[in-house]
This record gives structure tokens, C-alpha cells and sequence, in this order.
């Protein structure tokens, strides 16, 4: 009883890879490996490599802007009409600016899930589920070892980029004195280079950083993904079926070719046996076959039926050990005699046809 016990329970326990199917089936659901810190690196570090590309365009046009706003709309009279176009020619500008880190976080964005798990396009996550409200399973998962780990990452985090950030100011902490002393562009030039070297060694770490994390997601996918023994077994039995259902079908099948080989014995010419343990059917008809052809045939119990129903039928039996055995040994059912067993087929057929004639 207790060594029954124990095989169930190794048999429960999760130690086998996912199959393939299992791999496709969860992915359809939108369960994948995924690193969302590798998604949020590659975009910060995209968008910061626009600003430093784009920076003097999107600067120019927003100082523009602002002139604009301050030497034409200010004369303006405030009517629905001039606070339309205000707004317009407004919305127009910061499309121009944001335009170029929009496109680039979208493609980002692709870039980054494709490089991970490419395409995929599912709408299973989008489900109403009454799982995912359960509060049960809520607090299992804030109680989990995942909410630890995520955790542990959350403070790494923090920690990496106020370090930099810190730094970063640090270094630059003489000539942050001495922003007094500049005027509005060489101020704002200076705050942008101090901002693009912060968010760019920022993003580098929560690149570095992501590697790390894409390392987990991967490995507590699989660990989640692990199957046990009778998972394995039971997915085998719904792609290729029960074998205890597919031996039952093999065995029916048998059974419905016996009986339609049986039931073509009555129309033989002749059956050649062995004479106890083969039995071959034979018939010769120029209208199917060019040479005679084997419509039955047997060993041992299904050659003494064949050889009953033979003469229940009064089909002659005609006793040849080694043509019977050749035969059985080298023709199919409904195959043709080949030429070399000609001669021998031939002068039983004439027996039988002179037997036949005899009677008639």
C-alpha cells in the first residue's frame, strides 16, 4: 500500500521538460518567457538616444513656439475661432517635437518583445478570468517567492540608479554652482548634457541589469512549464489516442478483414494446403487479372477455416506442401501469382477444371 502510495506521488511530482505541444499551447494562451525590464531598457535607452540625435530640433522648435506665442497670440483677440487655431497650430508643433520619440518607442517597443518571444498575436490574456480576482490566489502570489524576487529587483533598482544619479551630480556638482553665472542657453545646454548622461548610464544599468532578470523569467517559466510523468503520458494518449482504445480498433479492424477474406473463399477455384498447417485460396479470373490471384489465405486455425468453408462450398482442395508454404510465404492477399509459380498453379487449375468438367 505505502510503495503504491509513493508511485503515485512520484508519478504527480513535476520533473519532466514541456513537450513541444504543452510549449504551443500555453504560448496561444500569451504564456511566454518574458523580461518586462528588457522591454523598459531598450526603450529608455532608444528614447535617449533620439533626444541626443534630435535634441537641437526639438529644441529650436519649441523655443519657436514660445516666441510665437508671446509676439503673435498675445495681440490676439480671444474668440472661438483664435483660440481654435491657438490650440491647432499648438497641437501641430508637439506633434512635430514628440513625433520622432513616439515612432521610436513604438518601434522599440516591437523590437524588444520580438527579440524575446517573437510574434505573437493572442487576446487570451484579455479574457474576463474570476481566477485572477480571487483573493485567495491574490495572496498567494503577494506571498510567493516570485513577489520576493520581484521585490529584491524593485530595491536593486532603486538603489543602481540613485547610486548613479548621485554620482552623476556629483561629478558635475562645480559647474551646477556656477549655472548663476550662464545664460539661459548655455544653462540649458549644460541641465541637457547632465540629463543625458544621467539617463543614458541610468539606462545602461537597467540594461545590465535586465539580463539578469530575463535569466530568472526564463528559468521560472520552464520550472512553472514542468510536467509530471502521467502529464506526459495522459497529453500522449489525446494526440495518438488510447492504446487500449487503438488495440480495440486494430482488433475490429482484423475482425472485418477475416470475415471479408472468408467470405471470398466460396468463390475460389481451388485451395492448396499444406495440409494441416497453410492454406491458400485461389482464383483465376481474366476479367480482373491477368494471371490467377490469392483471395485467402492462412496458418494453422485459419487454415483449417479456410478449409472448412472450402468444402462447405465444394471448392476443390488440392494437397502441395511446398507450393502452399512458397505461397504463403511470398503473396499477399489479392496479389497476382508470380511466373514462377506459374507452371505449378497452372497444372492444379487444370486439375480442377478437369475435376469440374468431370462432374458437370
Amino acid at each position: 500500500m505505502q510503495l503504491k502510495l509513493d508511485l503515485q506521488f512520484f508519478a504527480g511530482e513535476k520533473t519532466e521538460k514541456a513537450t513541444p505541444k504543452k510549449r504551443q499551447d500555453e504560448r496561444k494562451k500569451g504564456k511566454v518567457a518574458k523580461s518586462q525590464d528588457v522591454n523598459t531598457a531598450i526603450l529608455l535607452l532608444s528614447s535617449f538616444i533620439i533626444l541626443f540625435v534630435f535634441g537641437s530640433f526639438m529644441k529650436n522648435n519649441m523655443t519657436a513656439m514660445y516666441q510665437h506665442s508671446f509676439t503673435e497670440y498675445i495681440h490676439w483677440d480671444i474668440t472661438p475661432n483664435s483660440v481654435h487655431q491657438v490650440f491647432l497650430e499648438g497641437t501641430i508643433e508637439m506633434a512635430k517635437v514628440l513625433s520622432p520619440i513616439m515612432l521610436v518607442a513604438i518601434i522599440a517597443g516591437f523590437a524588444s518583445n520580438l527579440m524575446q518571444i517573437g510574434f505573437l498575436y493572442t487576446t487570451e490574456p484579455l479574457k474576463f478570468d474570476l481566477k485572477k480576482i480571487d483573493p485567495i490566489q491574490g495572496a498567494k502570489r503577494i506571498f510567493s517567492i516570485r513577489a520576493l524576487v520581484e521585490l529584491l529587483k524593485s530595491l536593486l533598482k532603486i538603489v543602481f540608479i540613485g547610486v548613479i544619479t548621485f554620482s552623476v551630480i556629483w561629478i558635475f556638482k562645480d559647474d551646477m554652482m556656477m549655472i548663476a553665472f550662464k545664460d539661459a542657453d548655455n544653462a540649458l545646454a549644460f541641465f541637457g548634457n547632465v540629463t543625458m548622461i544621467m539617463g543614458i548610464a541610468a539606462t545602461i544599468a537597467l540594461l545590465f541589469l535586465s539580463v539578469f532578470d530575463y535569466a530568472y523569467q526564463r528559468y521560472d517559466f520552464e520550472k512553472n512549464m514542468r510536467m509530471s510523468k502521467q502529464d506526459v503520458k495522459d497529453e500522449y494518449k489525446n494526440i495518438e489516442g488510447d492504446p487500449l482504445i487503438k488495440s480495440k480498433i486494430k482488433e475490429r479492424q482484423r475482425q472485418m478483414a477475416m470475415r471479408r477474406m472468408m467470405s471470398e473463399v466460396p468463390n475460389a477455384d481451388v485451395v492448396i494446403t499444406n495440409p494441416t498447417h497453410f492454406a491458400i485460396a485461389i482464383k483465376y479470373d481474366e476479367e480482373k487479372a491477368s494471371a490467377p490471384y490469392v483471395v485467402a489465405k492462412g496458418v494453422d486455425h485459419l487454415a483449417f477455416r479456410i478449409r472448412e468453408i472450402a468444402k462447405a462450398n465444394d471448392v476443390v482442395t488440392v494437397e502441395n506442401k511446398p507450393l502452399a508454404r512458397s505461397l504463403y510465404d511470398k503473396i499477399e492477399i489479392g496479389d497476382t501469382i508470380p511466373e514462377e509459380f506459374y507452371q505449378a498453379v497452372a497444372e492444379i487449375l487444370a486439375y480442377v477444371y478437369r475435376l469440374e468438367k468431370k462432374a458437370r
